[in-house]
């Protein structure tokens, strides 16, 4: 794996071994980052479901100021530190092997916002309509900030799934096509 631009545009860093986390593959990523353009310095930057780090990583190279990665594997946090150590972005960043929906119970308890969140769920767990949910609920969306969801491209975020304040606080754009995988950029602009 490779960061794409930025900072440390050719770095390689580690990819976890196996089957248990699936990387998003480097066109996929350059389409993603694509639709942030240059919207992505100064950012602090939420990596859910972060396997090797990969999006956070890029974020950071590309700009961004602060980045919260999350991963319930312990194996794939500690190839996260490790990825950031390598790359020279420890102290930019945290990182934590936890349930996501802990987490974000402990952030939205310590007043944490963000405003770029990066989601790559398993794609059939139905778990990105409960973190939006989430996100808004507890406070910690800067009002601007972008979400980009990645999902399969037959299961897209399903808008009727969201709490009414979730749906009256988010604009999403279509998502767009890439094989098999599917993206939406998601907008808050706020409650």
């Amino acid at each position: 794996m490779r960061i794409i631009s930025g900072s440390r545009k050719g770095r390689r860093f580690d990819a976890p071994d196996g089957r248990e986390t699936r990387p998003t593959l480097d066109w996929v990523k350059e389409a993603m980052f694509g639709m942030l353009q240059f919207d992505i310095e100064d950012r602090i930057v939420l990596d859910l479901f972060a396997g090797s780090g990969n999006l956070g990583l890029e974020a950071l190279s590309r700009g961004a100021a602060y980045a919260v990665f999350c991963d319930k594997s312990r194996t794939a946090a500690k190839l996260v530190e490790k990825n950031l150590d390598a790359l020279g972005f420890s102290e930019c960043a945290e990182v934590h092997c936890a349930d996501c929906f802990l987490l974000l119970d402990r952030l939205a308890a310590g007043k944490k916002r963000f405003s770029l969140v990066l989601l790559d769920p398993p794609y059939a767990a139905g778990l990105t309509e409960k973190v939006l949910d989430k996100l808004v609920s507890g406070g910690m969306l800067s009002t601007g900030c972008i979400i980009i969801s990645e999902h399969s491209w037959s299961m897209p975020p399903d808008i009727s799934l969201l709490s009414e304040r979730t749906k009256s606080s988010l604009v999403f754009r279509e998502p767009r096509r890439y094989g098999d995988v599917g993206v939406t950029y998601i907008y808050y602009k706020g409650e």
